[in-house]
């Protein structure tokens, strides 16, 4: 295609993540010619890698006990949010966030969502949180529903999926957990084996999708029926404008020619923030500027380019925030072809597994937040000014065999792979373990022994393990009398070391209430909107809840669609 050939279009809509899709979903819905532009092989971007969770307060899910978008919602994220707390933009999600979940339900032929029961706030002890009731999920996906576009879908994340099968984490681990005790698990899980050696028989792929996979093909899914085109390894690389600064199209390079394509109304930026940018990762992130190893999950083609642009026509980039990216624990796995990082979102929650520091004490509650323990990791008092940030996570021989430890997978599975690896870290006894992974070994003897001691009776008098909802969510509520206490008592003792990683970042371009993207005189750049983590989080740096980042990406796509279907009109 040459530079002319009437590439002309209503709407631009640069990647295609959860915030992207639900821009180009909806402008497409309400009548204007879209066309999404993505920089990778394959479409959804993070996204399609996450747990396809929405914070979405009064999402209309949970006919028993559901929380309305009223006061409490507000309260909470006034509290979370604290001086970045944004009135008009709060305002304008708690309004649009239950609209839009009804829209994509009711106008679209894929986009269904389920409640996700018992997924409480991350702080439930803050003003306005809530056990329940805020957070759904992607109704699970047949793949096959995709057509021949399923070979554009970004997989999930290889790490977490057992063999390439597609878990949900609120139900089907917890059935494989559960699979010898229980004739109803082992049922449920005797059948998603079943379909899935069924499906990589057929297609060499799982068809049953869930979390984030889910979420992004139902998304796109529902875009292709609407007659929208998707161009993928079409890179985006400069924003056109006209001479009253009107962002009027991009320029791209796709299929090996640059191209210019024109937008009539708006571009939208959804290009997945900027987690795989050396240059202003090691500018913001604290633990990378001391020196320490950062790893990030996140799709490798998120790395700036909509901040990026965006600042070049005079959109405001902004890192005033508590912190700039939501932090994760994660790992290294071992493999001389490729990287490997496995995000640790299940196991810290589970009994017999504690979290120590360079000195072999524990520093933070195990079960809190993947972001909570992330800022606890570069808070750590016993780290070095210059030092790096890392931990490890140690478990005992009967809690490893039942649940696992981060990519070291339950029994029947062996642990020699492992080990040999040098993931994984064995010792006979505390003083041995300690010696293995360079720690403190009387620290670490001492740590066990006064965990232990209360663990034995479910308590945690030093850091209230397993006390909140948040915290009992993912841990085993067979494990009596805290879900996520039991003591290490089993030889041998397990360590993995583990870095931070992040999902996503939180610093981004400045917006109003209808995402129009802002300059510092905070009048607005005409034509041009930001979504997903290219714009600045709603949440102040901060993590209230499951879905923080979807839940504002998907509304503010969708705002950001309406205003610009009602521009049109005007």
């Amino acid at each position: 295609m040459n530079e002319s050939a009437g590439d002309e279009w209503d709407v631009i809509v640069v990647g295609s993540g959860a915030g992207a899709l639900s821009a180009a979903v909806t402008a497409r819905g309400l009548g204007l010619k879209v066309v999404v532009l993505e920089k990778a092989p394959l479409f959804g971007g993070t996204s399609a890698r996450s747990g396809g969770v929405l914070w979405i307060p009064g999402n209309g899910k949970f006919p028993q006990g559901e929380q309305p978008a009223g006061q409490d919602a507000v309260a909470y994220m006034r509290h979370e949010v604290g001086d970045a707390f944004d009135a008009r933009r709060v305002a304008a999600f708690l309004e649009a966030g239950p609209r839009m979940i009804r829209y994509m339900e009711q106008e679209t032929t894929a986009v269904r969502f389920i409640p996700a029961h018992g997924f409480a706030d991350y702080h439930t002890n803050a003003p306005g949180a809530v056990a329940t009731g805020r957070s759904i999920a992607p109704a699970p996906f047949d793949g096959k529903q995709l057509g021949r576009e399923i070979r554009r879908l970004r997989p999930p994340l290889a790490e977490i999926t057992l063999m390439g099968m597609m878990l949900n984490a609120s139900d089907d681990v917890k059935h494989f957990f559960n699979a010898t005790k229980s004739l109803k698990s082992l049922v449920h899980v005797t059948k998603l084996i079943a379909k899935y050696l069924l499906d990589l028989a057929r297609y060499g792929r799982a068809m049953r999708l869930t979390n984030g996979n889910a979420l992004i093909a139902r998304l796109g899914k529902s875009y292709f029926d609407l007659g929208g085109e998707l161009r993928t390894d079409c890179a985006v690389e400069r924003l056109l404008t006209g001479l009253d600064g009107r962002v009027t199209g991009v320029e791209a390079t796709w299929r090996g020619k640059r191209i210019k394509v024109q937008a009539r109304l708006a571009v939208i930026l959804g290009a997945g923030g900027f987690p795989r940018d050396p240059a202003r990762v090691k500018q913001l992130f604290p633990h990378e500027i001391k020196g320490g190893e950062h790893l990030s999950p996140a799709a490798e083609s998120s790395t700036g380019d909509g901040i990026a642009m965006a600042e070049t026509v005079g959109g405001q980039f902004s890192s005033e925030l508590s912190q700039p990216a939501a932090w994760i624990p994660v790992s290294r796995v071992p493999d001389p072809k490729q990287e490997r990082i496995f995000p640790h979102l299940i196991d810290r929650y589970k009994p017999g597994v504690i979290m120590v520091n360079r000195a072999g004490r524990r520093f933070v509650n195990e079960s809190d937040s993947y972001h909570d323990v992330g800022q606890a990791m570069i808070k750590d008092p016993d780290r070095g000014i210059s030092e790096e940030a890392f931990a490890w996570l140690i478990a005992d021989h009967r809690s490893i065999r039942k649940y696992g430890l981060g990519h070291v997978k339950p029994a029947p599975f062996m642990l020699l792979p492992y080990l040999r690896s040098g993931y994984l870290r064995r010792g006979r006894t505390p003083e041995e373990l300690a010696a293995v992974i360079g720690v403190n070994p009387t620290e670490l003897a001492q740590t066990l022994e006064e965990y232990n001691r209360h663990a034995s009776d479910g308590k945690d008098p030093q850091y209230g393990r397993g006390e909140t909802a948040y915290n009992r969510y993912l841990g085993d509520p067979q494990n009596k009398p805290n879900a996520c206490v039991a003591p290490l008592a089993s030889r041998p003792l397990y360590a993995i070391r583990v870095v931070l990683g992040d999902l996503g970042t939180f610093a981004g371009i400045v917006t109003d209430e209808r995402g129009r993207v802002m300059r510092r005189d905070r009048s607005p750049v005409p034509g041009l909107y930001a979504v997903g983590n290219d714009a600045l989080s709603l949440m102040g740096g901060n993590y209230p809840g499951g879905g923080i980042t979807l839940g504002p990406g998907m509304t503010f796509g969708f705002l950001a669609a309406e205003d610009i279907a009602a521009s049109a009109k005007a």
